[in-house]
């Protein structure tokens, strides 16, 4: 197998979802795992091992949205609203 790229990486994570968090976090590990711990991708990686960790406690990546203000109307009724920079706190 080729040496991983960034884009590699990105290939994996980019469609991420809460529901699929761990197992992409596993493969892009797999990736990674015999590049030196030093290696530009493989720091690359392990930032994006962090955020698919943060995903797994979220509802969505919400990476290039806005968020909705928490005064608008129906906020309340709104099922969840973890993105992964703020996610659920962990039990």
């Amino acid at each position: 197998m080729p040496e991983p790229t960034f884009a590699d990486v990105d290939a994996l994570v980019g469609p991420a979802t809460p529901h699929f968090a761990y197992q992409l976090r596993a493969r892009v590990r797999e990736l990674v795992r015999d590049l030196p711990d030093d290696h530009p991708v493989r720091v690359y990686a392990e930032e994006k091992v962090a955020l698919l960790d943060r995903l797994g406690y979220a509802s969505s990546k919400a990476v290039d949205s806005h968020r909705e203000p928490r005064t608008r109307p129906g906020w309340g009724e709104l099922p969840s609203s973890a993105p992964a920079d703020e996610p659920l706190p962990r039990a």
